[in-house]
Order: C-alpha cells, then structure tokens, then sequence
C-alpha cells in the first residue's frame, strides 16, 4: 500500500468531527462517471474474516454462504470447516478437539437453528464455542451463555470471551453503497457505519455533476470526498468513542477498471491507532509500538457489479 500515500497531499490528513451532515441511505445512487443516478439497494455480503488473538493463537474465523470455516496461526488447509449448506448429512451441530502447537483446543456449536438475512453469518438463534486448555477463549452467539453454563456450570463467572478481535474483513458485490456494523474497541458500543457513493451538483445552480463519496457512522457524515474521480485514493482520521481512526479508501477500479463487465473493486479500512501517536498507519513501519495496546482494523472489498 506504499503507492497510496504518494497520492495523498499534505492537506489529505485531518480530523472530522463525528456530528456533521446526517447521512441518510434513502435513494442511495450507484456511481457512473458517464450516466445520471440510479436508485438501487445495498450491496450484498458474501463472506467475513474476524481474526482474534488468544494468549499464543491466531483465530481466524470465516462465514461463507452460510458455512463456517476456523483456522489457527493461517494454517493451511483450516483445520476445521463445516458446510451447513451440504445435501447429504450438514452437521449444524456438535463437537470438535484439535491439538494446535501442544495445546489442546475443543469447538463446540450449535447452527441448527440460526437465523441470516442477506449475509453468510448468523446473526441469531446460534452459539460458536472455543476451548482452549480446558478454558473458554471464544464465545461467539445469542446463545453463547447457555451454552457457556451446560459447559462449565452455571456458577461460571469468567470474563470471556478471553480472545481479543483485532481485525475483521469483509467482502461484498452489488454497488456502491454498504452498511455493516463494528466495534471499535474492546468497551465501546457496537456502531452502524455506511458507505455510500452518489452523483450529486457540484454547487447550488449548477447543472455539472460528479460522484460523492460519504462514510457515516451512526447516520452521522464523518467524511465526504467530492470529485472522486480525481481523489480516488486518499485518507482522512476521524474519532470514534474517543480514539483516533485512520481512514483509508481506494475506489481506483470504479472507474478505471481494465474490465468494464466487472465494475472492478473498492478498497476500504479502518483502523484504530493510540491519540499519543500523530503517525498515520500507513508510516507505522518499523516504529516502535505498545505491545499490551491492541489496535483494531476492518478491512472492505466492495464489489460494483450493477
């Protein structure tokens, strides 16, 4: 990602405030630089990619059309799929130990009934349990705590999930406007963010138009980029619950995709950094960094197809 800061000014860098224009997704508008607006609805999710840190483990856990795969420290192949989605016997519900660099870890969940919308991961009606050493790491579903006290009895009072999210990915396809919700940090609150792209006048009286793009949190406008042609690569820092984020977007391919029948990728991330450090994320190589601090991204690929 080097080549992304050659692109940037030395204005490209600032903080918005969190309370600016409300952002509403009414008549959201897909970009062509060449046609007028057309009203169209949210992209679609096709997979997501949490990772979590537990004690000397990387947990990676993938939902793909309605189906669940766990990997640890990027094994290759995962050492645990499941394909709720299987003609012949999809086992939605069971058990599974696993021995991961002398540790001994056991996957419990329970898909039987859990409820998606649009996306491939469950938003209800399920649990994802993970065992390490005889301990709960991971704790995943609105049925997580039922689960959790058949397992361990119902006096356990641990402070679970003892695995810590640091990043998430998602991938989607449709166009140019997506919602998804993330948690910034460990104690701070679940928030809706929306990404949304429309054609709009460059000024009041205007009849020249060109395409926006606006990233909201909670329905409140934190950015907004005009002439994305032009400025289709950049980033910005915004504060959510009190922290600095780094804001990045790549929207290149949209309109300058070597494959017009594909509409090309867009590429957006968040990520938190420490208000002591003025660095953006991108110039962190190399330096030094607070260990015990846990930072968190949320990385985007969106899809324009339509």
């Amino acid at each position: 990602m080097r080549d992304i800061v050659s692109c940037l000014s030395e204005n490209a860098v600032n903080v918005s405030p969190s309370s600016l224009i409300p952002c509403s997704t009414t008549n959201p508008c897909i970009i062509t630089p060449s046609s007028s607006s057309i009203i169209v609805a949210p992209s679609t999710q096709n997979s997501t990619s949490t990772i979590y840190t537990l004690k000397h483990l990387l947990i990676t856990v993938t939902w793909c059309n309605q189906g669940l795969t766990i990997t640890f420290n990027h094994q290759d192949p995962p050492p645990f799929r499941l394909n709720t989605n299987s003609r012949f016997f999809p086992k939605k519900k069971g058990s599974k130990t696993l021995q991961i660099q002398s540790s001994n870890l056991e996957i419990l969940w329970d898909l039987s009934n859990a409820k998606y919308q649009t996306g491939p991961e469950p938003l209800q009606a399920f649990y994802l349990l993970i065992i390490l050493d005889s301990e709960l790491g991971l704790a995943l579903g609105d049925n997580a705590d039922e689960a959790v006290s058949k397992r361990f009895g119902s006096n356990f009072k641990a402070s679970y999930p003892l695995a810590r999210m640091v990043s998430k990915r998602e991938h989607c396809s449709g166009t140019t406007l997506y919602t998804t919700k993330a948690r910034f940090c460990d104690t701070g609150t679940c928030h809706d963010v929306a990404i949304r792209c429309s054609v709009e006048r460059e000024g009041e009286g205007s009849s020249l138009k060109s395409p926006i793009l606006s990233v909201c949190i909670d329905k409140k406008t934190v950015t907004r980029v005009k002439r994305l042609q032009w400025n289709f690569r950049g980033n910005q820092t915004i504060f959510v619950d009190g922290l600095l984020v780094d804001l990045m977007w790549d929207v290149h391919d949209w309109f300058f995709s070597s494959n017009p029948s594909c509409g090309g990728y867009a590429v957006f991330m968040f990520r938190t950094r420490s208000g002591m450090d003025s660095r953006l994320w991108l110039e962190e190589k190399g330096v030094h960094k607070d260990k015990e601090r846990v930072e968190f991204s949320l990385l985007i690929y969106a899809c324009k197809t339509s």
